[in-house]
Order: structure tokens, then C-alpha cells, then sequence
């Protein structure tokens, strides 16, 4: 019986479909939908016209191979067909494929051999006497497209080949591929150009190698390795595929180091398990594992069907890449205040996990791509890496589809999102307040080189935080000996030793309580030049824009993450809050005339380890008298003062010619300045 009007009328889609994706996959290099789609419709096809053979006509996908040649190209008839690959996709599926081959064959354990199937561009290469005189893609299986000029760019691919031995006319087929380093390498300058970029390799290598230019062609990355062979003198093939391969690679063709021999069913699942699992180091993209039958004359006597041959298959991965649609688009706050957008999406299973969510990166990001909520969208999924949206597809995209735009306050804690200009990322400015912003706002606030309070490490931070014991830092001065005794492995000596450290660190120094604030880019140095400009907390957060710039050294990029930070209400509220603890300090000391400054205008960099003092009061000894106590060493460096084990920055101040001072002369130069550095200068390299 027929098939019925319906599942006639879904076979007509399907066939359309498919063939609107072929074009787009094989002709125009930039498909629409997911590999994984494209398999699904395809085997829906199939399994119809299984079902109903009636519904197996002449020119459906199922029966043809790729897609007709661009008509930019001339044709290329193959003189033995370029067929394609049946595919497994599970485990079932190969048992089914070595049960049948081995019926036929009349005998199980077979040899076979098997390489990793190559996310590229199939083509046909053609030798005669030696010297390659044409090259073809795949096109439909028999006429491909002419791209000898493009070809013969490629470094892989000979164009004479060694020895001696070679038959008079033959042809390899192989695939052209573009490693993952050269393609983010050709994605990072396009971006660069402000050029379109390529959604995968795969798209990359094809796009690339059918250039109407070939110096383009010659200009990217690609990469070449043999698989097998088409035309080829009957009289002179070897018994065993490996052996073809071994001979193409003595003539200087190149073939994958990652092709083995193995015997049965059990040793390509082996195989295949291994390759899985070290996928993700290879240098180049592979979407599964081809299994060929290793005897020439096996094969010969199996032949082909419609499309491919009946000894080899392809025995997929899980699909890294699928195509969904984009619901929502939120934003996520990070630990560090970052605002990350993240694309919420109809569930589809890729790499063998369902994935509902993926990141966007960036505002940047999702404007360069062009994804909008409702979109159509390639997802990705590579191993155990967070899931990103590819791409979006416009061609499929809906009326009602909206642009993202990013909230101008935090989503968490309602402060201004900061976005300063040539930067991409987005930031809260509610450091102190934000509750994304917590732990990280906590152990900064408590580190050595800010409030000082020991005892607060990870694990301590993160119970108080669960048990909602505190939710800003001012809540630290609140915690007693009762409240820290509830908490896991915290023993009384230790709780103790942490109410001493708190109660310790309310006096402190206005630089050390502004550098334990986290205000972005407000490190140590900028701490203490903010404090001795403005010499009051009042003064300081009533400053506008303008009024910071006046400070040395304070451009417009840290005036506007000061000033922002202090118009948040939520800050200011954990500002009081720690003035109410009974966090406190002395006034700042009254400017000294300059000549009592005498390191006015010098910079100094302490590395290594000194005896007598930490690098921390040396820093601010230096502070003292008016110099400036960097981190790294530049040409700007004044003196680099070297204690044991000084590091790299002792080798660059070297080769910069920078005086180095040992601890000794440092001291000296500090007691008395005017002696200058020629007498306390070494060179030391200890």
C-alpha cells in the first residue's frame, strides 16, 4: 500500500529542506542549521522511504551526494564517484553495520581500518606522471568544481610527488581542513579588520578553499591528509587499504598519524572511545570516527549503494553543535561585579547533555553576532566547556524578535552598571552592597594588605555568607564569640583569635580603609594618593569627576569609578555602617613643604625579601618622603630596591640600567637623601 497524502506531503517538505541546506552547506559555505539538524531531517527522510519505497524517487537527497558545482567554477566530471558516508550514530548502529558486511562476506572478526572523520572539505586530487594537474571538490558526487589554482597554494599538498614508482595517471581523495589554531588566528584578525568571521573551521577551511582568488586561499591556514583514493590502476593496488596508504605517504602525501589497523567490532569501539576522549587536544576538529574495511577485494565484492559505499561508515560523536531558539536574554552578575548576558534557550541535547542556557560573553558580543530574543541560533558545546551561542540565523528569524539591551542598574542589587568606553565588559558598582559581589568584597576587605583580619580565610567567608550571618562587610563587626560558635569545625580559641582580629583592625589608616573598599583600579598607590589629596573620607566622596582628576596620577577612567562609587546609596549605607562599627583613623599628617619631601618625583620598586622591615613599611617609607612605590619595573623606575631573592623584576631593572639598591644603601638613602644615589647604588644580582 502507498503511502498515505500526509506522509507524502512530509516526504515533499523534507526533500525540499534538505535540499535548501545542501546549497547552503556545499555551494554557499555558511549553513543554516546544525549538523545534528541536518542528520535528523535526513533520517526522518530515510526512514519515510524505507517505510514507503514508493516515496523513493529519482533526485532525493537520499539517493545524491553534497550539492550541484557552483556555476563560479568549472565542472569537473569524476571518473570514479565521490560518494559520501552512511553514518552511525550509536553503538546499535555499528553492531547493525558489521553484522551486515559480515553476512555478506560470509565471515565475522574483520580488519578494518580506521581514522578520525575530518571536519573539512572533501577533495579529489588528480597525478599524472607525478605532477598534479587538477583538483575537484566533491559537488554531487559525479561533477565537481575545478579548483587546481586554489590547490596548489596549499604547502600539504604536493604538486610533484616523490620517487619514482607512482602509477602513470591516478587520483587521492582527501580532505582539506583548517587547524583550530589557524582559525582562531584568521577569527581574531578579521575581528580586528572589522571583517565578517566564521562561525567553525569546517566553514573556514570550505569558504577558503573556493576563493575566486587563490592568493586569498594562499593567505589562510589550511591543511591537508589523505583518506583514500578514486581512479587507480586496477593491476597495481595492493591487497590492503593500509598498504595504499603507506605508499601515498612514501611519495610524499600526506595521511593522519592518528590511522591504525584493528581487528573486530570490539577494537573500533576501542578506537573510537579513545579518540573521544582525547578530542579535545587534537589540533584540528573531528566529528566522529570512519571505519573502512582494510581488504581491497572485500570491498569489491560489497560495491556501493546509491549514495555510499556499503565496506565504510561513519560513526558520529555526539553532536558538539545544535540549532534552538533564543526565549530570553538575562544577565548575570559575577563574583567581580562583571555583567555577563546569558541566552535562554528551548532545550536540545548537544554533546550528549541537555543545555538550556549559553553564554553570550559580552554586550559586544551579542551586537557582532546579531542575536536577538526569538532568534534562531547555533549553539556549541566542546567538552566540558561552558556552552556558547555560534551564531544566529536572521534568515529564520521571527517579526516579533528583540534586540538586548543592558540594564543600566544590577539586576541583583539594583546600583548603576558602569561601562566605560573602550572597554566590553559591564560592571555593578555596588561592590560593598551586592550580593553576587559578597565573598569576593569580604576577603578583599579582610586581606592583609587592607584591614588585616586574620583568621578570615575562604571556608569561614563562605559559612558566614550561607548561614546569612553576615551581608556586607560591616556586618563582620557584629559577629561575637556566641555567633562564630555555631559554625562548622570553628573551635572557641580560633573564634576568639577572630573577635581579636576584627576589634584590632577598627583603627586602621584612610589609605588602608579605601584600598579595603574594592573600588575598581583603587590599589594601594592610587588609595594612598586619593588620601593625601583629599585627607578626609567626607571630602573624598563629595568630590566630583573633575575635583578627583586633580590628584596626581588620577585619570578620567579612576575618577569615574571613585565618584560612581560613592553616588551608589546602598555604599554609602555600608560606609555608615562601618563608621558606626567604630572603624576609625588618625587624620592625615599635615603636608610637609616639598624640599622635607626629598623622593618627590621618584619611583621606587621593592622586591625580594628584606631583613629588617617589611616590604610593606618600606613601601611606606618611602610614601614618607614623597616617592611613589610601584609594583613593576619600567623605564620610569627610579631605583629598584633588592632584597634575597629578588626575582625578575632585579633581571629587567638591570637590563633598563636602573640604580638597584641593596637594603643597607636603601636605608642609608632614606636617612640621608642628599647623599644621592651615586654613592648607595649597586649592582647587585643575589
Amino acid at each position: 500500500m502507498g503511502a498515505s497524502a500526509p506522509v507524502r506531503q512530509r516526504a515533499a517538505q523534507l526533500r525540499k529542506d534538505i535540499g535548501f541546506h545542501n546549497r547552503r552547506y556545499h555551494q554557499l559555505d555558511d549553513p543554516l542549521i546544525a549538523d545534528a539538524e541536518y542528520d535528523r531531517l535526513m533520517q526522518e527522510l530515510l526512514a519515510l522511504e524505507r517505510e514507503h519505497p514508493d516515496l523513493k524517487i529519482t533526485g532525493s537527497p537520499t539517493q545524491r551526494v553534497g550539492a550541484a558545482p557552483a556555476a563560479a567554477f568549472s565542472e569537473v566530471q569524476h571518473p570514479v564517484p565521490m560518494l559520501s558516508l552512511d553514518n552511525a550514530f550509536s553503538a546499535e548502529d555499528l553492531t547493525d553495520f558489521n553484522r551486515r558486511i559480515s553476512q555478506r562476506l560470509g565471515r565475522e572478526n574483520l580488519t578494518f581500518v580506521v581514522e578520525p572523520k575530518l571536519d573539512g572539505l572533501a577533495v579529489s586530487l588528480t597525478y599524472e606522471q607525478g605532477v598534479l594537474v587538477r583538483a575537484a571538490t566533491r559537488g554531487d558526487g559525479q561533477t565537481g568544481e575545478n579548483i587546481t589554482a586554489n590547490t596548489r597554494t596549499l604547502r600539504a599538498i604536493p604538486g610533484r610527488l616523490n620517487g619514482k614508482d607512482w602509477p602513470e595517471q591516478f587520483e587521492i581523495r582527501g580532505e582539506v581542513f583548517m587547524p583550530k589554531q589557524g582559525f582562531r588566528e584568521l577569527n581574531e584578525r578579521a575581528l580586528g579588520a572589522g571583517e565578517k568571521t566564521f562561525a567553525n573551521p569546517r566553514n573556514a577551511a570550505a569558504g577558503s578553499l573556493r576563493q575566486l582568488d587563490p592568493q586569498v586561499t594562499a593567505n589562510r591556514p589550511l591543511d591537508f591528509y589523505c583518506y583514500g583514493y578514486g581512479l587507480y590502476p586496477a593491476d597495481q593496488l595492493p591487497e590492503t587499504h593500509s598498504e595504499v596508504m603507506a605508499r601515498f605517504k612514501i611519495w610524499g602525501i600526506p595521511t593522519n598519524p592518528e590511522l591504525h589497523v584493528v581487528q573486530g567490532i570490539d577494537e573500533c569501539f576501542a578506537y573510537y572511545n579513545d579518540l573521544q576522549s582525547r578530542r579535545q587536544t587534537l589540533p584540528y576538529e573531528i566529528d566522529g570516527v570512519v571505519y573502512k574495511l582494510e581488504n581491497l577485494r572485500d570491498r569489491e565484492t560489497l560495491g556501493f549503494a546509491a549514495r555510499a559505499p556499503r565496506w565504510a561508515i561513519a560513526h558520529k560523536f555526539p553532536a558538539e553543535e545544535a540549532t534552538t531558539r533564543v526565549v530570553a536574554i538575562d544577565v548575570q552578575v559575577g563574583r567581580t561585579g562583571a555583567l555577563t548576558p546569558v541566552a535562554r534557550l528551548e532545550p536540545v541535547s548537544v554533546g550528549g547533555v541537555t543545555v538550556t542556557n549559553a553564554t553570550l560573553h559580552n554586550t559586544d558580543e551579542v551586537h557582532r553576532k546579531d542575536i536577538r530574543i526569538g532568534d534562531m541560533v547555533i549553539v556549541r558545546r566542546a567538552g566540558d566547556v561552558i556552552p556558547e551561542v555560534v551564531k544566529s540565523l536572521p534568515e529564520l528569524r521571527p517579526d516579533e524578535a528583540a534586540m538586548f539591551i543592558m540594564p543600566t542598574h544590577c539586576p541583583a542589587c539594583g546600583s548603576e552598571v558602569e561601562t566605560i568606553e573602550g572597554e566590553t565588559i559591564a560592571r555593578c558598582s555596588g561592590g560593598l552592597y551586592c550580593p553576587a559581589q559578597h565573598k569576593e568584597a569580604v576577603k578583599h576587605f579582610a586581606s592583609r594588605k587592607a584591614m588585616n583580619i586574620d583568621g578570615l580565610g575562604d571556608k569561614l567567608v563562605d559559612q558566614l555568607l550561607e548561614k546569612q550571618l553576615i551581608n556586607t562587610v560591616a556586618d563582620l563587626y557584629r559577629l561575637n564569640i556566641e555567633v562564630l560558635s555555631r559554625l562548622d569545625r570553628l573551635a572557641e580559641k580560633s573564634a576568639g583569635n577572630l573577635i581579636h582580629a576584627l576589634n584590632a583592625s577598627r583603627y586602621t589608616t584612610l589609605p588602608r580603609f579605601l584600598f579595603a573598599l574594592g573600588i575598581r583600579e583603587v590599589g594601594e598607590v592610587t588609595a594612598r594618593t586619593l588620601a593625601e589629596q583629599f585627607r578626609d573620607l567626607d571630602t573624598l566622596k563629595a568630590a566630583d569627576e573633575m575635583t578627583l582628576q586633580t590628584a596626581p596620577d588620577i585619570g578620567p577612567t579612576v575618577a569615574r569609578h571613585v565618584f560612581t562609587f560613592f553616588r551608589q546609596p546602598h555604599n554609602l549605607e555600608v560606609l555608615q555602617g562601618l563608621t558606626d562599627a567604630g572603624i576609625h583613623w588618625d587624620p592625615m599628617p599635615e603636608r610637609t613643604h616639598e624640599a622635607a619631601l626629598p623622593f618627590i618625583g621618584q619611583t621606587f620598586v621593592i622586591t625580594g625579601a628584606l631583613d629588617s622591615l617589611s616590604r610593606e613599611d618600606a613601601r611606606s617609607l618611602v610614601h614618607s618622603l614623597g616617592g611613589k612605590a610601584a609594583g613593576s619595573v619600567s623605564a620610569k623606575t627610579s631605583y629598584i630596591v633588592a632584597g634575597a631573592e629578588p626575582g625578575s623584576k632585579l633581571d629587567k631593572a638591570l637590563a633598563l640600567g636602573i640604580p638597584v639598591l641593596d637594603e643597607a644603601a636603601f636605608l642609608a638613602l632614606c636617612q640621608n637623601p642628599a647623599s644621592g644615589a651615586a654613592s648607595t647604588a649597586t649592582a647587585t644580582e643575589e
